[in-house]
């Protein structure tokens, strides 16, 4: 392994951690955006997605330079690998940041329109999933990523909660149909945060163990399993 294949795979850390925490504050603007009604913070997430599609794309620019000009074997593969797949997660959940605060921007007019508390709750754990499959790939953290996995039947649960609250709102024949879709599409879209936040984590997992476990750790995580 030479020195600056070394130094092209530390700044390719660089690189990836600085997305995730560009992404990770753009959920989090999001959704106080629709929680707290702020169509200021909803323009800041909508501008700042060039700045995240545009190091996604050095990101990948960069890895396959690498598997170009290095050939990398074994755990250094899987690594680049994994950043690829990682990268485009993180550019994804970037992008469902977005639709979070194009939502916040309608909810706008509506700023009597009751934001469910628990989209605050959900929010946050599906946040602190991204945290934490981040910080599982800086320390090659077994149990932080599997830990990871488990939270996502969490935020699953509630997202049911969230549909099911405005689908009985939906069946007593509100006026406010637009505002309660617009909340379903927030609570779906935080819901699938979580869901590549998990990606994440799986992608960990297999960069530390050299197994593919998406499927096998759905599995596990089954009822009765």
């Amino acid at each position: 392994m030479t020195m600056h294949f070394i130094r092209e795979v530390e700044n390719l850390k660089r690189e990836i951690l600085a997305l995730g925490g560009l992404v990770e504050e753009s959920v989090q603007k999001a959704v106080r955006s629709v929680t707290g009604n702020n169509t200021e913070l909803a323009q800041e997430v909508i501008r700042r997605d060039d700045e995240i599609d545009e190091l996604e794309v050095d990101i990948e620019e960069d890895c396959l330079k690498i598997l170009a000009l290095h050939q990398p074997v074994a755990v250094d593969l899987r690594f680049i690998v994994s950043v690829l797949k990682i990268n485009s997660d993180l550019e994804r959940i970037g992008d469902l940041s977005v639709n979070i605060a194009q939502r916040a921007l309608l909810l706008a007019h509506e700023p009597d329109f009751p934001r469910p508390d628990i989209l605050s709750t959900m929010a946050e754990k599906a946040r602190a999933m991204l945290r934490d499959s981040l910080d599982a790939l800086v320390r090659w953290d077994r149990s932080l990523a599997e830990r990871v996995l488990q939270s996502d039947d969490d935020v699953d649960a509630m997202n049911r909660q969230v549909y099911d609250a405005i689908r009985a709102e939906l069946e007593k024949g509100t006026r406010d149909v637009a505002s309660n879709i617009h909340m379903l599409t927030v609570s779906r879209a935080t819901e699938r945060i979580a869901d590549h936040a998990t990606n994440i984590a799986e992608d960990v997992l297999y960069l530390i163990e050299g197994n593919i476990v998406r499927h096998t750790a759905k599995e596990s995580r089954k009822p009765g399993s």
